[in-house]
């Protein structure tokens, strides 16, 4: 399989002073990680701070969302060449929680790729489907709507360079997980269908991540899964010992 990928995505959670002693501890307790890509996604405001502490390590800095414009009166907002001037190199796009709380939609999700890619980040896209929709049987067609409008225009190299995140709505924060059989399967789903329309080599290439309520005891089986690269957690990799720990796992997982 891929090498391992695994962010944590902090969400509105943790200041800058707590950003700074968090990088400081997490950064010694994977010192030794070299087959796993770790990368952190602070609030904005300690963007710039999380990427000098983690400075000459090995641990990647994302930002959680971006506007599409690199400029312009959008109060509130920040670009794709503010977050990378702040130090990160990824961006997480289109999750769940922008969709359903801030009514992202598939067509804005496809334009801050767009802005990602045209800044140097790199996008982490998220898609899934809320339980009504699993509970009628549309998971496929909901994931094949979001990925086909979401990455519309890209090519087969861009989306080589991408990383998209499964995270099914009904198990963000909840506790509950979908199953290893029902990542599986999604993801499964999602990769034939990458190949289908961009080529079997930048699908491949394409590193598949499974989100909702990841944990240091889910995350080897999880990650033994075909198409299942790695993983976007959320409440978990707020303790850095419990990121870690999530870390170490999934390294061991795929040895």
């Amino acid at each position: 399989m891929a090498r391992p990928f695994i962010a944590g995505n902090w969400k509105m959670f943790k200041s800058v002073a707590d950003t700074i002693r968090y990088v400081a501890e997490f950064r010694a307790l994977v010192a030794d990680v070299h087959d796993v890509d770790i990368v952190i996604a602070p609030p904005f405001l300690a963007l710039h701070s999380a990427a000098e502490a983690a400075q000459g390590s090995n641990i990647g800095v994302a930002a959680q969302t971006l506007h599409w414009e690199r400029e312009g009166a959008f109060t509130g907002e920040v670009s794709g060449p503010m977050v990378r001037e702040a130090g990160a190199t990824f961006v997480i796009i289109g999750h769940s929680e922008r969709r359903t709380l801030f009514g992202e939609t598939d067509a804005a999700v496809n334009r801050k790729v767009m802005a990602a890619i045209a800044a140097t980040l790199t996008p982490i896209v998220c898609v899934g489907e809320t339980l009504d929709q699993r509970e009628r049987n549309e998971t496929f067609e909901v994931l094949d709507r979001q990925l086909k409008t979401g990455l519309d225009g890209l090519t087969g190299e861009q989306l080589a360079q991408l990383v998209v995140a499964y995270e099914p709505v009904w198990a963000i924060g909840t506790g509950r997980n979908a199953t290893p059989a029902q990542a599986a399967e999604a993801h499964g789903h999602l990769r034939t269908r990458l190949r289908q329309w961009f080529g079997a080599p930048a699908a491949d290439a394409c590193r598949l991540l499974y989100g909702g309520s990841v944990k240091p005891d889910n995350i080897a089986e999880l990650i033994r899964q075909s198409d299942v690269d790695g993983a976007l957690v959320g409440g978990a990799s707020l303790d850095p010992r419990n990121f870690a720990e999530i870390v170490y796992r999934s390294r061991q997982a795929t040895v």
